[in-house]
């Protein structure tokens, strides 16, 4: 039995009430939640592993469409089963094969043009956690449509080209992550600051294990709730400056 590296507690969830509403967008579901006035600011939420139905991602969506931001979460899975907390480690690598978070190109620019020409956004940030903070990674490298990005713990790993970012991107870290270490996050700052043209910043989050930062308000345990509302509070002041 492998020990599950950096999947937090999904068993423990507690019920979310979803502010937001289900919408069909070409060939992809997507979760939207709008601010209650209109705007013309808009943010992708690039969901983790879990997919786009996931509790905790729906409540990020709200949370961030509550600072005055059009958002919305699409299925970048396209349909297919996200992973669960029942599957097997061991399974996961095959999984991964067939979930790239490198090949989310042709969903982001379907949603883009959905924010532009149905919601009217002017300007567009992305945010992204876990198998979505890559995703966030790999298009703040390909797609300078998107004004700014937040990468909770995901990094692209074995490209030399992951650095030379298109628009200012944020990256969040915490400390205990097994999947990310430290040496990686070192590495990632001492490349930018030799390539990178555009602002950037790195922060890592003191004990705050992979998947720290969507956890709802009572699902957080007391000792990582100040580090969890303050990587909140960093995510939105990000976007406020650059979206």
């Amino acid at each position: 039995q492998m020990a599950d590296p950096f999947l937090y507690d999904t068993g423990e969830r507690s019920h979310y009430g979803c502010l937001g509403h289900e919408v069909q967008i070409d060939y992809l579901k997507a979760y939207v939640c709008r601010p209650s006035f209109s705007t013309d600011k808009a943010v992708i939420v690039a969901h983790d592993v879990f997919g786009w139905q996931f509790p905790d991602i729906r409540y990020i969506v709200d949370l961030i469409a509550g600072h005055g931001f059009i958002t919305i979460c699409p299925d970048f899975f396209k349909g297919t089963k996200p992973w669960t907390s029942t599957d097997h480690w061991a399974d996961f690598p095959d999984w991964l094969k067939n979930h790239d978070p490198m090949k989310v190109d042709k969903e982001a620019d379907v949603v883009l043009k959905y924010l532009k020409e149905q919601c009217g956004a002017k300007k567009i940030g992305i945010v992204g956690f876990s198998w979505g903070g890559m995703a966030v990674h790999h298009l703040m490298l390909k797609n300078p449509q998107l004004a700014a990005g937040v990468s909770h713990y995901g990094i692209v790993r074995d490209s030399e080209e992951r650095y030379r970012l298109l628009n200012p991107t944020f990256f969040i870290f915490g400390e205990k992550d097994h999947t990310i270490s430290l040496d990686q996050i070192f590495l990632l700052e001492d490349k930018l600051k030799q390539y990178c043209k555009v602002p950037y910043k790195i922060k890592v989050y003191p004990g705050q294990v992979h998947g720290f930062a969507q956890l709802k308000p009572e699902d957080m345990k007391p000792d990582d709730k100040p580090y969890i509302e303050e990587a909140r509070r960093d995510m939105i002041d990000w976007i406020k400056m650059f979206v």
